[in-house]
């Protein structure tokens, strides 16, 4: 689905999500340990108290959108409430067992 000019948030297509970006993304310690947070599909709250990574708000906002941008997760805007999720289905369709890799140690 392509993103919606009005969307605060945009995250690319799938289709334009390159594993180049991905793997450069998830170089990062703390984002590779959101992505291992998010690896359920499910929503997060992006509450900066809730992560536990020790670093600052900003910093962990730098962290959302460079995740988002490169095409990994979506921001869920309901309200005043702001929510990250992982592109779980989209991201194992498009490069299978990456995910699964991730999540090993």
């Amino acid at each position: 689905m392509p993103a919606d000019a009005a969307d605060p948030y945009p995250a690319p297509d799938i289709d334009d999500v390159d594993l180049v970006g991905v793997l450069r993304a998830l170089a990062d310690p703390a984002r590779l340990s959101i992505v291992r947070v998010l690896a359920d599909g499910e929503p997060h709250s992006k509450g900066y108290d809730v992560w536990g990574l020790g670093i600052q708000k900003s910093t962990l906002s730098h962290h959302f959108k460079t995740l988002r941008e490169a095409g990994l997760t979506r921001t869920i805007v309901s309200g005043r409430t702001h929510a990250i999720q992982l592109r779980r289905a989209e991201l194992d369709e498009r490069f299978p067992g990456l995910i699964e890799a991730l999540l090993t140690d």
